[in-house]
């Protein structure tokens, strides 16, 4: 935004910032975001509540698993750290002491922004400090529910929202749990008969970029939160996060359990050290005053606004040595191909393939790491990339590809200085494979969404997502299962059946007339001749998530010991949650070549667990592979 001469106003509790065309007020020393002044506007915020419960960052802390302690962060110290005619940054800090402990989270948390208005924060957990959790850190927004009704989270993912007041118990039913509610006397009666729920609007890391809400009363304004980097976000680009929903709230999440479940809720040890900055994240504004001009352009102008912000990332003006400028960090780049004799004679460019650097660990475990930054791009059809703005420090480089399973890591350290630029030799990527492939179920993408995903009941409509892409974000769609499959278990046939119309989307438990679940035993049928008794074959099973799930794994015999069990696995919540994918897991499984008949084989897929109708398997790829 274009400003005039910057002012700031101290007014004992609350301080002011006045760029001429936006007045933010704070709290002083909390540091919450109290008022926003703009456009005519006396405040954009929610006014009916309380200061506190505006604008503000919040965490949950301590507990365990995913519970904890809710906390609205307040500072205990406020400073200014620059103040010109071209930028106001503002410091509130809040410091932990011993006297503290079982209290407040042992955090030092110093929370800065400047004209515009820009937000971070810095944590930091001192070695002598106790043992914690941190199941979730974000930034909340409440808007006035009055002026803001249009919500925008991707180009189509956007409409007119109903009110918080339908959620009410007096106007909605709620559902299967409390965050889905029926409208069914909303205020407004276009929405009657939908259905609410904040995670039907949840993204990917890699797509929230920017998102937020639109007033289209004149003047139209516009309220965006946009993110120009997700280096500081935990689990990955797939990772899944809360972005915009009924309230109006707008959210900028950093650490979530968010369809992972507790696998990325980083726990620190006493006697750890860790320090961390998340953002900035830029609030932007902006405003319509044409009478003839559709509201809805202020969306294509929050765009316009995000790519500049993601152009100048990273930012050269936080005041913080913690942030680390441009000069200061980093560059990699590379080619990636991959070698697959049965798919090609010879390497394959990694198209359109997800490459990252994380904290060294296994192949694999950049999705469960939650404490430390991470760096992504997309290779090119010819599997070039190019990975800029990367934090000084020792890396492992990360792959995955669409079209084949796996993950890839490159074995080579990689450290990061000031102002390098690496270039690694072409990496090949070598996935799984023992032998030819007999038969396979779906596209390894690590998602389910190619898969049946049937109509929803008619009582449980979302009107965004009919004949949607995302039709999965549908409530209810579990329960379809038993409709479908009455008496019987889904079983597919290979060479006659269609992955996307007879593959159900997840394989969930089965509701009985008591309220009771029971679990499901799937069956692929497949032909086979001239078996080699000799040698095994190989089953590949890719898990796009689980929840609270079981796989055993039978062949020819559905009363057999299973030759293959996984255990209890994930706590993705994915199929309450409408996401078509969590964590991914992938098992191979040797089958002994005298367990297999010539002609007609069948295998039996069995999900045991059954106390919810939420516990089940969405599976991503399935593949049958002759010997060596």
């Amino acid at each position: 935004m274009s400003y005039v001469k910057l002012q700031l106003h101290d007014k004992g509790n609350h301080v002011v910032m006045d760029n001429g065309i936006a007045r933010v007020t704070l709290s002083k020393p909390d540091g919450i975001v109290t008022g926003i002044e703009y456009n005519g506007i006396d405040n954009l915020l929610e006014v009916l509540n309380e200061e506190v419960n505006r604008g503000y960052w919040d965490l949950v802390w301590g507990g365990s698993g995913t519970a904890g302690g809710f906390d609205v962060i307040k500072g205990s110290n406020f400073e200014v750290i620059v103040k010109n005619e071209e930028q106001i940054e503002l410091s509130f800090t809040r410091k932990w002491d011993p006297s503290q402990e079982g209290k407040a989270v042992p955090l030092n948390i110093d929370k800065s922004g400047s004209s515009g208005f820009y937000t971070y924060a810095i944590y930091e957990h001192l070695k002598e400090w106790p043992a914690f959790s941190l199941a979730e850190t974000r930034i909340a927004f409440k808007l006035r529910k009055e002026k803001f009704h249009y919500m925008a989270v991707t180009d189509d993912r956007q409409r007119f929202m109903p009110l918080p007041d339908d959620r009410l118990p007096d106007r909605g039913q709620a559902l299967a749990y409390p965050e889905a509610v029926l409208l069914v006397n909303p205020l407004e009666s276009q929405f009657k008969g939908e259905v609410d729920d904040k995670y039907q609007y949840s993204c990917e890391n890699k797509d929230i970029t920017v998102h937020g809400w639109i007033c289209t009363e004149q003047p139209s304004v516009g309220f965006w939160l946009i993110t120009p980097s997700h280096e500081y976000r935990t689990g990955g680009p797939q990772k899944q996060n809360l972005t915009s929903h009924v309230g109006p709230t707008a959210l900028a999440v950093f650490i979530s359990a968010h369809y992972t479940g507790e696998d990325l809720v980083p726990k620190f040890s006493e006697g750890e050290a860790w320090k961390k900055v998340f953002g900035p994240v830029f609030v932007y504004l902006n405003s319509s005053t044409d009478d003839d001009n559709d509201p809805l352009w202020l969306w294509q102008d929050a765009k316009s606004q995000m790519n500049v912000e993601a152009e100048s990332w990273p930012y050269s003006f936080p005041a913080s040595d913690d942030y680390v400028k441009t000069e200061q960090r980093g560059n990699v780049v590379g080619r990636l191909l991959v070698q697959d004799r049965y798919v090609d004679k010879d390497f394959i460019a990694a198209n359109r393939g997800y490459v990252g650097l994380a904290v060294p660990g296994a192949a694999g475990s950049w999705q469960r790491e939650c404490k430390e930054y991470q760096f992504w791009t997309r290779t090119d059809e010819e599997g070039f990339f190019y990975i800029s703005g990367i934090r000084p420090g020792q890396y492992n480089l990360y792959a995955w590809i669409p079209g084949f399973i796996g993950d890839y890591k490159y074995d080579d350290v990689i450290t990061i200085t000031s102002g390098c630029y690496i270039y690694v030799e072409d990496l090949v990527y070598q996935p799984p494979r023992n032998g030819a492939t007999l038969w396979e179920i779906g596209f390894p993408d690590r998602s389910a969404a190619e898969f049946y995903v049937p109509d929803p009941n008619p009582k449980y409509i979302n009107n965004l997502y009919q004949n949607h892409p995302d039709r999965f974000r549908q409530y209810g769609l579990w329960e379809r299962y038993a409709e479908l499959y009455p008496d019987k278990d889904l079983v597919y046939v290979v060479g006659s059946s269609d992955y996307r119309k007879d593959w159900f989307y997840a394989q969930v438990t089965r509701k009985k007339d008591n309220k009771t679940y029971q679990g499901t035993t799937w069956q692929i049928k497949f032909e086979l001749k001239n078996i080699d008794k000799n040698h095994s074959y190989t089953l590949r099973v890719a898990i796009a998530s689980a929840t609270f799930s079981e796989l055993q794994i039978r062949v020819n015999n559905a009363n057999a010991s299973p030759m293959f069990t996984s255990g209890l696995i994930g706590r993705d919540n994915s199929i309450a949650r409408h996401g078509i994918h969590g964590l991914y897991w992938l098992f191979n499984v040797e089958v002994a070549g005298s367990k297999l008949l010539e002609g007609e084989n069948t295998l039996f897929l069995t999900q045991p667990r059954s106390t919810s109708p939420f516990q089940g398997i969405m599976y991503d790829y399935i593949r049958f592979e002759a010997p060596s």
